[in-house]
């Protein structure tokens, strides 16, 4: 067996060798590279998709925000234009409105969340839906309301008017049956008929004279007849004023008063004399006055009044008399 000190050639050192084992590397870093520039384009993509999906959701839940917006605007709105309507109708709406407000905070508080999530919006717009359902049901209310208030004013407008009518008619009722009364009252008051005066002259033994001479006379009778066809039958006070040869009123003591008539204001009174009349019936009335000091010489004057008015009158000479009289 024959040996040699020439070293034998390896596969490794063969040069056909070396070059395909390069070319083993250079193609698995290759696939690599394209594995990693695969994964790197289908991440991006991946990326890319989701990106895009977020969006599709942001702008969805910020359409969906602006639109819940603009839906409660025009909600709020709706409520601004009754605001008048249901000042005057807040004892009616009240609970309406209790709830209302309730409603439009929570609505508020949600469409000003920055990050509203889809429940949130959700639940807001099923509030403003809500809230949408109230407000016309106010709106039907008010409406059935209003009418109702046209037609209590238009009733009130015609009972205004009867009940204006029925005070004209009052007032004329009222102002012919005053006249009546004033042309009753007038017609009832009493006529004075036969006035008779007579001076008497009292003895020392109680008989009484007829006198017209003044130093004799100690008091003076008057009598007359009174009577009226319509008066009511009572009672019914007579005032007789007697004036004295000098002008004045004679007044007959303490019971001396005053009395109102029609047309010449206060008088003062000789004697007031209480009679009880009948309808259509004559009274006869007299009373007896005396002066606090003698009798005048001159003529004495009787007014006789009753119910305001002079009724009748008479005089009576009372005369000085002779040496022996």
């Amino acid at each position: 067996m024959s040996t040699s000190n020439t070293p034998s050639a390896t596969i490794e050192n063969q040069p056909g060798s070396k070059k395909n084992y390069k070319n083993a590397i250079i193609g698995v870093l290759s696939v690599a590279l394209v594995a990693t520039a695969g994964f790197l384009a289908y991440d991006r993509s991946n990326k890319s998709a989701k990106i895009d999906q977020q969006e599709v959701q942001i702008a969805t839940i910020t359409t969906e925000k602006s639109n819940l917006q603009s839906s409660f605007d025009a909600s709020l709105a709706r409520l601004d234009s009754m605001g008048t309507v249901t000042n005057g109708l807040n004892a009616e709406l009240a609970t309406k409105n209790a709830e209302i407000a309730k409603n439009k905070e929570e609505i508020r508080t949600i469409l000003n969340k920055k990050n509203a999530t889809a429940a949130e919006l959700g639940r807001a717009k099923k509030l403003i839906a809500s809230l949408n359902e109230k407000i016309t049901g106010m709106e039907q209310e008010i409406a059935r309301l209003t009418q109702e208030n046209q037609q209590l004013g238009e009733e009130k407008i015609a009972l205004t008017a009867d009940k204006e009518k029925l005070t004209q008619d009052l007032a004329t009722t009222t102002g012919i049956k005053q006249d009546l009364e004033k042309k009753v009252d007038v017609a009832s008051t009493l006529n004075a008929s036969n006035i008779v005066i007579t001076p008497i002259n009292v003895k020392r033994n109680g008989k009484e004279k007829v006198s017209s001479t003044a130093k004799r006379v100690d008091k003076m009778v008057v009598s007359f007849d009174v009577a009226n066809r319509i008066i009511t039958p009572g009672s019914t006070d007579i005032y007789v004023l007697v004036i004295g040869p000098d002008g004045k009123p004679i007044t007959s003591g303490p019971a001396t008063g005053s009395f109102a008539t029609r047309e010449e204001g206060d008088k003062t009174y000789t004697a007031k004399v209480p009679v009880d009349l009948e309808t259509a019936k004559t009274k006869n009335v007299a009373f007896s006055f005396e002066p606090g000091s003698h009798f005048q010489t001159g003529a004495y004057k009787i007014q006789i009044y009753q119910n305001g008015f002079l009724i009748g009158q008479g005089t009576k000479e009372l005369k000085k008399g002779g040496l022996f009289s």
